[in-house]
């Protein structure tokens, strides 16, 4: 479409932005309560709140508060808690067998909140680095990551968590093939009703750090992840990446991270039209939290202005460490 814009005097863009009340009327995007997933720490004890230094504000919680926060989240119209486990280093290995224990961390939680909050959707990770020896998100054997025993293993991860409540499942491994190999268990399972969101563009990025630090990944890590996740240069192969993702089943897409992505959003979202999500992630969060608590930015309106960042690159919602604050601020008006 190419816009009509008379000359000046006769076209002054400047009306329409000259109250608030022209403003609202102009407004091209919208921020709602209803475009927010709330990733969430979760770890092993009773009671427990342990602050993440490198993420101010946020907490790993253990089960019981993890239920609390979820109610919170309902509360507030919240419509999805995604769940991150901080593993016992005791219970990692490099077989990864803890990923499909039934009564592993994160499912003994996804057991816990739909028991007490069933109308909040649930959604998890699938990836093996939280049991990872290696810390890496697949299974290595002699310093490689292995494609196709790491997708076997995913697929058990993914129908535990699936029986065990979980609404929506986002695979992060970014392992050739397991899109399809987990829709097609879940399918022979009688799990057809349980959505995929594919982590189908996750690039190998230095905005995860304060991620590692949460579920303590950041010590365990032997080289880097770059022979699976995405080189940072690339557009053209994220939409290859996502066609086979939605072509194998995925109902849903996202872009991780997501301020410096928003081309491959707004991209994904044109030429595919699917639901298309972006992750805001711990980097991107401290560097606003850090910077506001420093008194450089106004915090709250770096927030926003942030998400709706998202909207307007064509995104249908956001995963952010913000999602509570942002709940209250839109309920406010």
């Amino acid at each position: 479409m190419t816009p009509i814009v008379a000359p000046t005097p006769t076209s002054r863009l400047r009306r329409l932005r000259r109250s608030a009340a022209l403003r609202a009327l102009a407004q091209e995007n919208t921020l709602s309560v209803n475009d927010l997933i709330w990733p969430v720490f979760v770890r092993d004890g009773v009671a427990l709140r342990e602050p993440i230094s490198s993420m101010p504000g946020v907490e790993r919680l253990s089960v019981d508060l993890v239920v609390k926060a979820a109610e919170d989240a309902a509360s507030l119209g919240i419509p999805a808690i995604c769940l991150f486990p901080y593993t016992d280093p005791s219970l990692k290995t490099e077989t990864c067998e803890e990923a499909w224990n039934p009564d592993n961390l994160a499912n003994r939680a996804i057991r816990a909140i739909k028991a007490a909050v069933p109308e909040i959707a649930v959604m998890t990770d699938i990836a093996l680095d939280p049991y990872n020896a290696n810390g890496h998100d697949g299974l290595v054997r002699d310093g490689i990551i292995l494609n196709d025993e790491t997708v076997e293993a995913l697929v058990k991860m993914a129908l535990v968590q699936a029986e065990c409540g979980a609404d929506i499942l986002g695979p992060s491994d970014m392992m050739d093939g397991r899109i399809g190999a987990m829709r097609a268990a879940l399918e022979r399972a009688g799990h057809k009703d349980v959505a995929i969101l594919s982590y189908a563009a996750k690039y190998a990025s230095a905005f995860y750090g304060p991620f590692r630090d949460a579920v303590g990944a950041t010590g365990a890590l032997k080289g880097d992840k770059k022979t699976y996740q995405m080189n940072p240069a690339n557009s053209d192969e994220a939409m290859r990446l996502i066609a086979r993702d939605l072509a194998e089943g995925a109902d849903m897409v996202m872009v991780k991270p997501g301020m410096p992505y928003l081309d491959i959003c707004h991209r994904a979202k044109s030429t595919f039209g699917a639901p298309t999500y972006a992750y805001q992630v711990s980097g991107e969060y401290a560097m606003i939290k850090a910077a506001a608590l420093n008194g450089w930015i106004d915090g709250e309106k770096a927030m926003l202005e942030s998400l709706m960042a998202f909207r307007r690159a064509g995104c249908d919602g956001v995963l952010t460490y913000f999602a509570p604050e942002v709940a209250r601020i839109l309920r406010r008006g």
